[in-house]
């Protein structure tokens, strides 16, 4: 097993390319499951959860392969097999993704219950509800979710839940309604900006979407969708990771390919701390000023502060020059890194799902240990400032979502290296 040392301390300076994004290429790729012919994806990050993913949709008959150019090319090849099995699922919860485009095009889904990162219940209910609402028949099946259907019609279909609509449940419902006979209205859809890259893609498929990007979607069905080319957007969170990773520091990046657009709310309570933030010719300029400033933050779901910068928001604002809060909205149980940097000398105190934070003058190095993928980038941020030497261990959940991100930070002159336990 791999662990991340980190000797605290030095300024980061130069550019980072900020790869494609996770959460859009994933549901993208399971949508090659409803498409006939060729699809070509280009910027499609080689991630551990990209890489398992593949894995999955390979037992469901699709081959897939980098060609020269570093594009993914995807193709149907056998449509026998309907069922994502507990083996692949349970190591990653986007797993479930596959469910809407194997009922959609097979008629047939059997799907593990996913598994994931340790950041709270997840529930899929609203997925199942939305492919009910459609037409499906659900039943569960030694721990399988089961769906059936002979037809599928288009209907209103609604997708609020108790922590905002679901992102992965509007990737489903409107998945499974390109296909689907007649109109689908999902009211309360996801508004991230990874659902519109997915509708985008479909629609180059040959589906007819419109409304992605708003609470409502409005879907045609079709009667088939071809393959296409597609480039997966500028993944927003690594762009996010990376903007702190030069707050934190004091120093001065360049984000190649990161887009303001989707960063808003973060771009928002940067600011407000003392981090300076501007577009540039290849994407955002990054510095700070050396006195970050206390704020409270609320994660929410786009176009809100996301969660997935959560933990990297709470590490920075350890050494800011006052008392802050950060108060979780979509997870609430998403604070396994809390103890983990109270133990590199940050003063946080958890109180329901808010975290009040006591900024210090300074980290020191510790051994602390990822709980999940964000939670790692967290531990990895702080250990650039600390005093000392921070080993982070169970680095294989960065390696999730991010895609070599020790070389990245070690080319802006970060004191990183990878190494064996």
């Amino acid at each position: 097993m791999d662990l991340l040392e980190i000797v605290g301390g030095s300024r980061l300076k130069g550019t980072i390319p900020i790869g494609g994004a996770k959460n859009a290429a994933l549901p993208i790729l399971a949508s090659s499951i409803l498409v006939d012919g060729e699809t070509v994806l280009r910027n499609v990050p080689d991630l551990a959860d990209v890489r398992q993913m593949l894995l999955l949709l390979a037992r469901l008959g699709v081959k897939s392969e980098r060609d020269e150019s570093g594009a993914l090319r995807l193709r149907v090849e056998d449509e026998m097999n309907s069922h994502a099995e507990y083996e692949l699922v349970s190591k990653m919860r986007a797993s479930i993704c596959v469910m809407g485009p194997l009922l959609a095009k097979r008629k047939r889904a059997q799907v593990s219950m996913p598994g994931g990162c340790a950041i709270g219940d997840r529930p899929i209910d609203l997925h199942i509800q939305g492919l009910r609402a459609l037409g499906a028949e659900f039943d569960l099946v030694n721990g399988d979710v089961l769906l059936h259907a002979k037809k599928l019609k288009g209907t209103d279909v609604f997708l609020g839940g108790r922590f905002g609509a679901s992102v992965t449940g509007t990737a489903n419902v409107m998945m499974t309604a390109t296909l689907a006979e007649g109109r689908t209205v999902i009211e309360s859809a996801a508004c991230e900006p990874e659902v519109i890259d997915l509708a985008n893609y479909l629609n180059a498929c040959g589906a007819r979407i419109t409304g992605q990007g708003t609470p409502q979607i409005t879907v045609e069905g079709v009667e088939k969708l071809e393959g296409a080319e597609h480039s997966i957007i500028p993944d927003r969170i690594e762009a996010g990771t990376f903007m702190i990773a030069a707050a934190i520091t004091n120093g001065d990046l360049e984000l190649q390919g990161a887009r303001m657009e989707h960063l808003r709310a973060v771009v928002d309570r940067l600011r407000r701390i003392g981090v300076i933030i501007e577009r540039s010719e290849k994407g955002l300029s990054v510095s700070s000023a050396r006195r970050l400033e206390p704020v409270d933050i609320t994660t929410q779901p786009y176009p809100g502060f996301p969660t997935d910068l959560q933990a990297q928001a709470m590490a920075l604002l350890c050494l800011a020059d006052g008392n802050s809060a950060i108060t979780e909205k979509v997870f609430p149980d998403r604070f396994l890194h809390v103890g983990e940097l109270n133990r590199m000398g940050a003063h946080l105190r958890k109180e329901g799902p808010t975290v009040i934070i006591e900024g210090v003058k300074r980290l020191v190095g510790a051994q602390v240990m990822a709980s999940d993928l964000r939670a790692s980038a967290s531990m990895i941020l702080a250990g650039l400032i600390a005093k000392g030497v921070t080993r982070v261990h169970r680095v294989y959940h960065i390696d999730r979502g991010y895609e070599r991100i020790e070389q990245k930070l070690a080319k802006v002159g970060a004191n990183i290296r990878r190494a064996r336990e």
